[in-house]
């Protein structure tokens, strides 16, 4: 098992991170808290926790920038119907501490929201994990949120657009759908990072 990758960031969207170390390129699946800490720092050296996924047809690597995230995702996974990317869609759509609060409090309203689950899975969910996911350790200091600056462009908000279409789209979202809700978040607002763009659409689709 690899418990984490350290090497030079050399790549970066919105669900995957290239981390190159000792030669070799990593393409590791991510969720939006581990992009928004790592955005601004390509080429620069960092570090994800890692699991990795391995079946007949796939080899998947997935990493997060805390062992309490990835145990989280871990944990998610235990749950009957709750595969990688669900799990990662659900640590993308709240932060890594809204996932835990959500759980252990029973709100499978909240965590219904996520696209894929459903109010029986989302109470299954709580039953499940409601008498463990407390404990779970979260380190301070890795905020999920991090706000990102828009860059001074011409068009930032098709840019934003074009970026938050190919992340769901590698999430398995249609790309026309895909198109027709960041149109409308980013009409409401089109000041909004990619992230929480990804993050809004999450809930919508």
């Amino acid at each position: 098992m690899i418990d984490y990758i350290k090497g030079i960031l050399s790549e970066l969207t919105p669900t995957l991170a290239v981390i190159e170390a000792a030669g070799v390129g990593y393409a590791i699946n991510i969720t939006l808290p581990a992009y928004s800490l790592l955005v601004g720092k390509e080429q620069q050296e960092c570090r994800l926790y890692t699991t990795e996924i391995i079946r007949e047809d796939t080899h998947d690597l997935f990493g997060f920038p805390s062992k309490g995230e990835r145990a989280l995702f871990d944990m998610l996974m235990t749950v009957s119907g709750i595969g990688a990317n669900t799990a990662r869609m659900i640590l993308s759509a709240f932060s890594a501490s809204e996932v835990r609060q959500i759980i252990a409090t029973g709100n499978a309203k909240a965590l219904s929201q996520v696209k894929g689950l459903g109010p029986k899975t989302a109470q299954r969910v709580i039953v499940d994990l409601k008498d463990k996911v407390l404990k779970v350790e979260l380190e301070d200091g890795a905020p999920a949120g991090v706000a990102l600056e828009i860059p001074d462009m011409s068009s930032p908000a098709m840019e934003v657009k074009e970026e938050a279409v190919g992340a769901l789209t590698m999430l398995g979202f249609p790309a026309a759908a895909s198109g027709k809700v960041a149109d409308k978040i980013l009409r409401e607002d089109p000041t909004l990072p990619v992230e929480k763009v990804i993050k809004l659409a999450l809930k919508m689709l």
